[in-house]
């Protein structure tokens, strides 16, 4: 017990200054992204705070932990400062894919790549923030007033993932609303932009940036665009996107059927089905009966995945372009990477505060989201390149009765538990009289806002007595 903990305890010290390490590497990368070394250094303190143990993650929480007297300079960091969002991003896209690379070269080679595309929302209210409307939200799984992101994650197979992309959906809406574009912060060159072709951008962006991927992951969203098939195909990319069971395809020539159809008709016999893992989770393999239908291209396949036990079926659209090997282990292997980015998600709003923006104009949010996915592109590389060194679990059962091991082991140091030992590492230290000045801080902002609304509601009150 006593060896098991002191390996414990080095690898704790090994993650933490490996984060450290890390951490400081892509700041080096960022500081060409700023014009001012001031604004560089305040965003590293932003990104420290991101990884902090705050319970929210805004303005003045920021602020205070980064030893400022009040919001001004991280406000200004987010809306004012003179900075490159999109160079950040690209230099963070390019980090997290040559350390998930590195750390995949060191395990074993045959990883798969993949680009898994998906949106991610924040709830809001009021009316005045950059893309705000009542929509679909994913997180809040209702209809609600929000914002919606999307984002690639760059997936390394059995390796680790990370945040490699955002682009924010705007309704058309606010960009033809002059006044509303306005208020929003929106670039006078902003142009509206579907889900899908935010991937598009989102897909050219990386191509740009020099990374390849074997295959392109989606759901229904983007597996029904047809501009982002059509974009990938002409670029090489194999893809295998999720459909919805309306989707239309051509088994033969002259014939057009409905997925659903197309199973109903071509999959009939139990021949057709097999039972195939679409990967290891944290609780196991994840079985689901397969089949795999033809088309008539050769290069285009449907893919579907039926639960076992509710019978409920999934529908994969599958291209592989011409000179590459397709099979259906491959495509079975590409369809089971898609959930990491929701992991991504995940990890980003409980660890780093990606859905605790409070900025309302459209270049404020955005480069909040590009320095939390600084901080998380930390944490995944750092966890991706100690996963074999700190792994010392138990060899998982091989039959249900199967007595428990003395020792279980240790599962490997996770994007959390690093986020933890950084933490730490970077906990600064404050002056005397900081608590309380920010103390005092909040409550006179809090007086002067309940003043001012006090005397909204008196003129509100004159207007209907008159």
């Amino acid at each position: 017990m006593r060896t098991t903990q002191s390996k414990a305890a080095a690898a704790a010290r090994i993650g933490a200054g490996l984060a450290r390490r890390k951490r400081i590497e892509l700041l080096e990368r960022l500081k060409p992204c700023f014009a001012r070394t001031g604004t560089w250094q305040h965003a590293g303190k932003y990104m420290s705070a991101l990884v902090s143990e705050l319970p929210k993650r805004n303005g003045w929480t920021i602020a205070q932990h980064a030893g400022d007297r009040s919001p001004d300079r991280t406000q200004r960091l987010l809306s004012r400062a003179v900075w490159d969002e999109s160079a950040a991003m690209s230099e963070i896209r390019r980090f997290a894919a040559k350390g998930l690379d590195t750390a995949a070269r060191r395990r074993r080679r045959g990883s798969l790549v993949i680009a898994a595309i998906d949106e991610t929302g924040q709830e809001k209210q009021g009316e005045f923030t950059a893309g705000v409307k009542r929509q679909y939200m994913g997180c809040a799984g209702r209809i609600a007033n929000g914002i919606n992101t999307v984002h690639l994650s760059y997936v390394r197979e059995r390796t680790g993932h990370a945040l490699a992309g955002a682009r924010q959906w705007i309704p058309r809406e606010h960009l033809e609303d002059p006044v509303k574009s306005l208020v929003m912060g929106l670039p006078l060159n902003l142009e509206f932009r579907t889900k899908g072709q935010l991937a598009i951008d989102l897909c050219a962006d990386a191509y740009a940036d020099g990374l390849v991927f074997d295959f392109v992951c989606g759901d229904e969203v983007y597996g029904g665009c047809t501009q982002l098939r059509e974009f990938l195909e002409d670029n090489g990319q194999a893809y295998v996107l999720r459909v919805a069971s309306s989707f239309m395809l051509t088994p033969v020539a002259g014939t057009k059927l409905t997925c659903a159809q197309a199973v109903k008709q071509l999959a009939k016999g139990k021949r057709c089905w097999e039972v195939r893992s679409a990967g290891r989770g944290s609780k196991g393999e994840r079985w689901y009966a397969r089949a795999w239908i033809g088309t008539a291209s050769p290069r285009h396949h449907l893919l579907v995945r039926r639960h076992l036990k509710t019978g409920k079926p999934a529908f994969h659209y599958c291209y592989v372009p011409e000179g590459r090997l397709l099979t259906k282990t491959g495509l079975i292997r590409a369809a089971g990477l898609r959930w990491p980015v929701e992991e991504d998600f995940e990890f980003g709003k409980d660890c780093f505060g990606l859905d605790q923006c409070q900025a309302r104009l459209y270049t404020a949010v955005l480069r909040h989201i590009v320095l939390v996915m600084a901080a998380l592109a930390i944490c995944a590389v750092t966890a991706a390149q100690l996963r074999d060194h700190t792994d010392t679990q138990a060899p998982p059962p091989v039959h249900p009765q199967q007595a428990p091991p003395g020792d279980p082991g240790l599962i490997p140091l996770t994007v959390p538990e690093i986020r933890r030992l950084l933490a730490t590492a970077l906990q600064p230290c404050y002056p005397s009289g900081h608590a309380a000045r920010w103390l005092n801080w909040r409550r006179r902002h809090q007086a002067r806002s309940r003043w001012f609304h006090h005397r909204t509601r008196l003129n509100q009150g004159n207007a209907l007595v008159s």
